[in-house]
């Protein structure tokens, strides 16, 4: 019965399957390239990642592999450390995705506001695209420097030898991308876009064009297939750096997993297992680190092409990932010749297609404060670093949720001669002239640290009633502090010698 299943379920799922290999390979090769890590690497992340996550995944739909989210980072990180420590970084966060597991945590990080996961993005994209500049324009032999701004400065003072047969290539690759993903969606560009670009690199290699174009064979050699590639271990490149990066790593890979998930299930109308997907995106993470990979999360439009392909069940993605490690084995030799200005438009591509504006556009027209802290992200994240662009502007947004908390919640209706004269929110209560004989202050929400200041200085304007009741029917949780706060407030109201009572508790 099992057998049978599974052979219905293959059967159901080829075909998304092997379109989403075929779209995968020359999207991991660029993404890798991206993080500045090898192609190699990027297609051992789509292999063992994917075939991990698919089965211990708690999605039906989600495709894990290497992705635009994490190559700001990952960039960044092998400046400074080299790339022999990307494999050790995926061990690391794969540990930390299974500790979140463990403690049930991902509850929690899921309450990193939206306004920084799309400054994030915003940033993140404008480095993937930015980072292609020698690459589409075919400069070549520059100093490389730890910093981003640096490197594009240092490119921009050699902009008088660029290449101009590479950037016509490169133009004419990303409108043919853009051209093709507006009339044909089913079936992604880079999967047409990748093969002309090997052609070019042979011919460019054989002297057949008439002009020279730069390869993946010229920036790295040639390209192994050992889909297998153990990495050696050393105490030394365990720092606070690495721990740090690590812990970024796998916020943003349960994030953009979750979020994955989510709107495979709205395409879909089905439910994920957001425990299990946590589990599956750990453990993913863990295998591609083991096997010579980079640290993976869910890709979103791989994700949707999934979907879109006719994938009912996660048998889709280990048939994908299956496929990608059979066709790389028999062809990614071939992806040498693959040029660097076409590695480039499908990058600037996938960087200018991860930026959704209309998520700008409603931040700005209804909440201008988490508009400008998604600015703020993005512009730290391009000219310092990703890391503490994404911690900067949760700390941000942490501080401005929590002045809004400290703004005590309560009801205030004011009576005289048995009559209702006013009854407002605590927002407004200071600008009553009048309190009335009786007036009844109703806390809502919580009474804790935060935000039993804002109850006390309400408490201290009132003047004139001979009775207040105090009405916790509305009040859920409440703190010592809350505790110490209404001890004063008592004191306040005895002191103006006004008689207390107390409903609702």
């Amino acid at each position: 019965m099992v057998k049978k299943n599974l052979l219905s379920r293959m059967g159901q799922n080829w075909k998304s399957g092997l379109t989403v290999a075929l779209a995968s390979i020359p999207l991991s090769i660029s993404l890798a390239v991206a993080a500045n890590a090898t192609p190699l690497m990027g297609i051992i992340t789509a292999v063992w990642a994917g075939i991990i996550a698919s089965m211990f995944g708690g999605s039906n739909y989600n495709i894990v592999g290497p992705t635009g989210a994490l190559s700001g980072i990952l960039a960044s990180y092998v400046l400074l450390h080299g790339i022999e420590t990307l494999p050790i970084l995926a061990i690391v966060s794969g540990v930390i995705i299974l500790l979140v597991y463990v403690f049930h945590l991902a509850k929690y990080i899921i309450y990193v506001p939206g306004s920084v996961g799309h400054g994030f993005t915003l940033g993140v994209a404008f480095l993937i695209a930015f980072n292609q500049f020698n690459f589409a324009t075919g400069l070549s032999g520059l100093e490389v420097h730890e910093s981003f701004i640096m490197n594009l400065w240092e490119s921009l003072k050699h902009i008088t030898s660029i290449d101009p047969a590479t950037l016509v290539v490169f133009f004419l690759g990303l409108i043919f991308l853009f051209v093709w993903g507006r009339y044909v969606q089913r079936f992604p560009g880079p999967i047409v876009l990748a093969p002309v670009g090997i052609l070019l690199g042979y011919f460019s290699q054989k002297g057949l064009l008439g002009f020279d174009l730069q390869t993946l064979y010229s920036r790295f050699g040639e390209i192994s297939v050992d889909l297998i590639n153990v990495p050696g271990f050393s105490t030394s490149v365990l720092s606070k750096d690495l721990f740090v990066a690590a812990i970024t790593i796998a916020i943003i890979g349960i994030l953009e997993s979750l979020i994955s998930a989510k709107i495979a299930d709205g395409m879909t109308k089905t439910k994920y297992n957001r425990n299990k997907e946590v589990l599956g995106l750990g453990l993913a993470n863990v295998a591609s680190g083991l096997m010579g990979g980079i640290p993976a999360t869910a890709a979103l439009a791989r994700t949707a092409l999934n979907v879109k392909s006719g994938a009912t069940h996660k048998t889709s993605a280990g048939i994908s990932s299956v496929l990608i490690a059979i066709i790389s084995l028999l062809f990614l030799a071939q992806f040498k010749f693959l040029t660097l200005n076409i590695v480039a438009a499908i990058l600037v591509f996938v960087a200018i297609k991860m930026v959704k504006h209309e998520h700008f556009v409603h931040l700005f027209r209804h909440d201008k404060k988490a508009f400008f802290i998604s600015v703020l992200v993005a512009v730290i994240t391009v000219v310092e670093d990703p890391i503490i662009g994404i911690l900067v502007g949760a700390i941000i947004a942490l501080l401005l949720f929590v002045n809004e908390l400290s703004k005590g919640q309560a009801e205030v209706s004011v009576n005289k001669n048995k009559d209702m004269m006013y009854y407002v929110d605590n927002e407004h209560f200071g600008e009553l002239k009048e309190h009335g004989e009786v007036l009844v202050y109703r806390f809502a929400g919580i009474l804790t640290y935060i935000n039993s200041l804002s109850h006390i200085e309400n408490v201290e304007r009132i003047n004139g009633p001979h009775t207040v009741v105090l009405s916790f029917r509305h009040l859920f949780y409440v703190d010592l502090d809350g505790l110490d706060a209404l001890e004063e407030i008592v004191e306040i109201l005895e002191a103006k010698k006004i008689k207390i009572m107390f409903t609702g508790i």
